[in-house]
């Protein structure tokens, strides 16, 4: 290791598990001082334990590592609060938030409840929100009485989110919502010295489990597996530290050995006539800036 984020203290939501648990690791592995926040639930959000989180501490400081576990819930203005005051208090100082928490309720559009659609907001796009709020807080007032940090904040949306997803409503419309708020908070955090990215990834979590069965069994090629979550990470540690100088508002795809930098919504084909159009001629003319326009790419899941 290259001890890329020495004295660096990062704070990452839901690393009891999967791609969180391999990002703490890989945060601890170069130097960091990492909180550990897991509320222990399951895959749909109920019950509760603090045990992925000790025991994630537990493998951070066998590794020789320091480590601190946090269970508060991060949906809540109190527990994101709490979060944010564990790193400050513990380490004297919080750089990076990797917001990472979530869970997922999949229904169908015409199946989908009020309350597995507010579940889902709530974790996802709201607990994102609220401990990117306390971060930047707490990096305003630092910037503020003269320490300028360089801080970094890696929030995680998806596939879901850029493409949308058959059987995930909530989730895609809430990682869509996560793309929206990292480009505000970019453009707004900027001047106190914090940089915010976003990642999509793909990898073999409780949550992709069916999505990626083909793959659960045997390693690619020269044993390379391509879906383990610990191949996301490289890059969350990275866009973490004090080397992602300059990079800010961005969305990237992680997956396996692949990195892409996504470009979103970009202006395409377009006619302007000068004046109001009947809605015949809005129909023409969007007809033929569709025929010029790229097809779009389908949503995952769809026929």
């Amino acid at each position: 290791m290259t001890g890329l984020c020495t004295g660096r203290v990062a704070v990452v939501t839901g690393a009891g598990r999967g791609l969180g648990r391999a990002h703490a690791l890989a945060l601890a592995a170069e130097g960091a001082r990492v909180v550990v926040n897991d509320l222990g639930v399951g895959l749909d959000g109920t019950g509760g334990a603090s045990a992925p989180a000790r025991e994630v501490v537990e493998e951070i400081r066998a590794g020789g590592g320091e480590a601190v576990a946090h269970g508060g819930d991060i949906a809540t203005s109190d527990g994101a609060a709490s979060l944010i005051a564990t790193a400050v208090d513990t380490f004297g100082r919080l750089d990076t938030l990797v917001n990472n928490a979530g869970f997922l309720r999949d229904r169908m559009l015409v199946n989908l409840g009020e309350d597995d659609w507010d579940a889902v907001m709530r974790v996802h796009l709201k607990g994102h929100f609220l401990t990117l709020r306390q971060a930047a807080a707490h990096w305003r007032a630092e910037a503020k009485a003269g320490r300028t940090p360089d801080a970094r904040v890696i929030n995680t949306s998806s596939g879901a989110g850029l493409l949308g997803s058959v059987g995930q409503g909530n989730y895609s419309a809430a990682k869509a919502g996560i793309v929206g708020l990292t480009l505000v908070a970019a453009a707004e955090m900027g001047r106190y010295g914090v940089q915010v990215n976003a990642i999509a990834p793909a990898a073999r979590t409780r949550m992709t489990e069916e999505t990626f069965a083909d793959t659960m069994a045997a390693p690619g090629q020269g044993g390379f597996d391509a879906m383990a979550p610990e191949n996301v990470s490289p890059l969350v540690v990275w866009l973490g530290s004090a080397d992602s100088v300059g990079v800010t508002g961005r969305v990237f795809e992680a997956e396996g050995g692949r990195i892409t930098v996504m470009e979103g919504w970009r202006p395409g084909p377009s006619a302007d006539k000068g004046a109001r159009r009947t809605p015949a001629e809005a129909g023409r003319t969007t007809r033929e800036l569709l025929a010029a326009a790229l097809d779009p790419r389908p949503v995952y899941g769809a026929l």
